[in-house]
């Protein structure tokens, strides 16, 4: 089972992060559109869908309550790794280009492959690092290097920061909230943030009724982008940990690259195309051997486990045990399309 779970998990990262870079695209249809109401708009809309689907699933089962404990660590998750996050990106690219941005976050995986490891009580695997320095720099080349002043290298800081914090906090959350009500509950908690940094940014314009497109564009980041690589991003931590899930935050530069080229808006230069190899052989790299560790978080038994069912179904009634925006491609916030 433990196979079919890394499996699946590779699977879901990858999956998430290929989404996450599709915002590149969606974010032409929003660079007119106030961008933090676009944001509080976003989250409130996925936040609904996620509560929904969390009561469909939890019908005919008795969930406990939060614990008192968890609800500070999901107001810290959704003011850093949602809201914080997001105005770091904007914000970021007043001061600095998006390719500086995206080379500061592009350095997650190397973050991730350190900490995550840490905080379970393990040592970091030398290959998780080692590839994950292949995949930063390759998220690097893809996005071009950039340049920029102090206070864009510190907003940009403050994104990776957010960026990190949107899995690490997310950890400790997943075995009895399980990946949708930790997206919901999140993506909820950060409505309000978002809206009143719209209301002292913009004011009275922080939102306005959207054009065809602009709604086209909310509903995919609100139904794809948010609820469903969210889920899908938290599931995969839990299943294959958050260092090697990790290594596929290289992908997101990559996966922007192919839906621009996909659409016919450009075609990759070279330096794109060098990054994306990277990113490639840094991943298969980290995975090498990868059935030989175990999992990096204690991640509750899947429903056919008869573990779980000696357990019964009151901590863990959901499927999806653990399920991250990004939410954050920088160019989307250069466009002030987020």
């Amino acid at each position: 089972m433990e196979q079919n779970t890394s499996t699946r998990g590779i699977a879901q990262a990858a999956m998430a992060m290929t989404i996450v870079g599709t915002l590149t695209a969606v974010s032409a249809t929003l660079s007119r559109y106030p961008v933090y109401g676009g944001q509080a708009v976003r989250y409130a809309v996925a936040a609904v869908i996620l509560l929904g689907v969390a009561r469909l699933r939890d019908r005919g089962t008795v969930r406990p309550p939060a614990a008192r404990w968890e609800w500070p660590v999901l107001g810290v998750l959704a003011a850093t790794g949602l809201a914080g996050f997001n105005v770091c990106i904007v914000e970021g690219t007043r001061y600095t280009s998006p390719a500086t941005i995206g080379t500061v976050i592009g350095s997650v995986p190397v973050v991730l492959a350190v900490a995550a490891p840490l905080m379970d009580g393990r040592r970091p695997a030398p290959r998780i690092v080692a590839a994950a320095v292949v995949v930063t720099a390759g998220a690097g080349v893809a996005n071009g290097l950039g340049g920029g002043s102090l206070p864009g290298l510190l907003l940009a800081l403050g994104a990776l920061a957010g960026e990190v914090c949107f899995s690490l906090l997310a950890i400790p959350l997943l075995p009895r909230l399980g990946a949708v009500r930790v997206s919901a509950y999140s993506a909820a908690a950060a409505v309000p943030m978002l809206f009143a940094t719209g209301v002292a940014v913009d004011g009275t314009s922080v939102l306005r009724l959207p054009t065809w497109g602009e709604t086209a564009g909310l509903a995919y980041l609100s139904l794809v982008v948010t609820a469903g690589a969210f889920i899908v991003w938290y599931d995969a931590l839990g299943r294959i940990g958050a260092d090697r899930a990790g290594l596929f935050a290289g992908l997101i530069p990559v996966s922007a690259v192919a839906t621009t080229m996909a659409l016919g808006l450009r075609t990759p230069d070279s330096a794109e195309l060098a990054g994306a190899l990277l990113v490639g052989l840094g991943v298969i790299f980290g995975l090498m051997r990868s059935a030989d560790r175990p999992l990096a978080v204690a991640a509750p038994a899947d429903h056919d486990e008869p573990a779980h069912h000696e357990q019964g179904h009151e901590d863990h009634p959901d499927d999806d045990h653990h399920s991250v925006d990004r939410r954050g491609i920088v160019e989307e916030a250069a466009d002030h399309g987020v």
